[in-house]
């Protein structure tokens, strides 16, 4: 079971995981939504007899801005398993992290019964090449037990000058011993686009939207019409799997690359006055050519603003498995020079009105991503999703005729989850195969291509 204090960030990164952030906003003291009672001051003073006694009495001497780091994380982690409290240098470097070049080992990270757990390798870094899988506990760090540890020191720990190494110690699913792996440290650059022409068909992927992701497919798309002819492209497939999110401009800005107009996705705060919606400009840069996006129980938040949005315009088909289901906006608010906090403010809905909170996106085309035979004993067999995590926002919008429906053997298959693993080499690429073939027309289903509505 995941405690309150599970936190999604990259391990050894600190990084913005699963999370759209709305906006740096502002610290203003006195924007109280609501004025506080008597009974609140009396709670606080509370706060404040337990603070000092901690202080005076204590078996050896705490540090006072400790203590009060932990209680705002304590505080905010109790909302939801995506707001927290940042230190200052946990800010500083989420910044650095979400312009895409960072320092660390390349793994995304949460904590589950006192160990870290990872929630994937990132594409192309030391922790990747290291064969390090979801779902591995590390339980040792250079031989010291994490154990006790929060998760910001374990991060801080693996963190280290470039060239270093450090020694991880992992238990794995299956695996009777513990394995120890040595990585050694790299200024990680994230590069959250790459595309490869198959025949006279585009292929995207977007690892994660931080601040270069827009950019990025902008030239895969121009790359990729220069190679294949712009008038020979049968077709573009956008691939969102194992893609935990980022941020909130980005996921427009590319949403908007394959759409001519409507909404794309819009926020609801707790007031409902506090409604933003974003749409589309004019100008498809693929030119209204057939769209295929793939999606999988680790495309998650921004990653299902995009596949939200194009697929409620009926502007692509959805392949693969049910998405995270991660629903919630943060909004990252500064504390003048005492770091900073991550807080939901807002939940997005697709251009149909939809929350995914909880509930996730569920493809047009249900394909199962078969792992290979040397992983199928040691790899989870299901996703970890938003409505797993412990403290998470409740789904919205179900009813109970919803819930006791009858469903067909299609429907109940389309709404299955498959593992978060993405194939590097083609031809183990279950859910990639199945889109070439349905592109080049050596497979039909009702789904594809897609007929928008005008």
């Amino acid at each position: 079971m995941i405690r309150k204090l599970s936190l999604l960030l990259i391990g050894a990164l600190m990084g913005a995981s699963l999370v759209v952030t709305l906006s740096v906003a502002p610290w203003n003291a006195t924007g109280i939504a609501n004025a506080a009672g008597a009974e609140t001051y009396r709670h606080l003073n509370l706060f404040g007899d337990v603070f000092e006694r901690i202080r005076r009495e204590y078996v050896e001497e705490p540090e006072d801005k400790k203590l009060i780091a932990s209680a705002l994380n304590g505080m905010l982690t109790s909302l939801d398993p995506h707001s927290s409290y940042m230190s200052p240098e946990s800010f500083e470097e989420m910044s650095v992290e979400t312009s895409g070049e960072f320092g660390g080992l390349g793994i995304q990270v949460t904590l589950e019964d006192g160990l870290v757990k990872v929630i994937s390798p990132i594409d192309d870094t030391p922790a990747h090449a290291a064969g390090i899988l979801a779902d591995d506990l590390i339980t040792h760090l250079d031989d010291e037990p994490v154990r006790g540890m929060t998760l910001s020191d374990a991060v801080d720990r693996m963190r280290g000058r470039v060239g270093t190494k450090i020694q991880l110690t992992i238990i794995r699913k299956e695996v009777e011993q513990p394995i120890k792996v040595e990585i050694t440290r790299e200024i990680i650059k994230i590069s959250s686009v790459k595309s490869k022409a198959y025949g006279k068909i585009g292929y995207v992927r977007i690892t994660q939207f931080n601040g270069q992701a827009f950019e990025g497919l902008k030239n895969a798309i121009a790359d990729l019409e220069k190679e294949i002819g712009e008038k020979d492209i049968k077709g573009f497939i956008l691939d969102l799997r194992s893609n935990p999110g980022g941020q909130l401009d980005q996921s427009i800005a590319i949403s908007d690359t394959f759409l001519d107009q409507g909404e794309i996705v819009s926020t609801r705060g707790r007031n409902k006055e506090e409604v933003k919606r974003f749409y589309a400009r004019a100008g498809d840069l693929t030119k209204g050519l057939p769209l295929i996006v793939l999606i999988n129980g680790g495309s998650a938040s921004a990653s299902e603003i995009v596949a939200g949005a194009l697929y409620d315009h009926k502007r692509a088909t959805l392949i693969g498995s049910k998405s995270f289901g991660k629903g919630s906006v943060q909004t990252i608010i500064p504390l003048e020079n005492n770091g900073a906090i991550r807080l939901t403010t807002a939940r997005y809905y697709t251009p149909s009105g939809t929350s995914i909170q909880a509930k996730g996106i569920v493809p047009d085309i249900f394909v199962k991503q078969e792992l290979p035979d040397e992983l199928k004993d040691r790899f989870p067999q299901t996703s970890t999703t938003e409505a797993k995590l412990k403290g998470h926002l409740e789904a919205e919008g179900e009813t109970t005729d919803d819930a006791n429906k009858e469903e067909g053997a299609e429907d109940k298959k389309k709404e299955t989850y498959s593992p978060s693993y993405v194939p590097t080499e083609l031809e183990k690429d279950t859910q990639l195969q199945y889109a070439l073939k349905l592109m080049r027309g050596e497979e039909t289903n009702v789904a594809y291509p897609v007929k928008a509505e005008k």
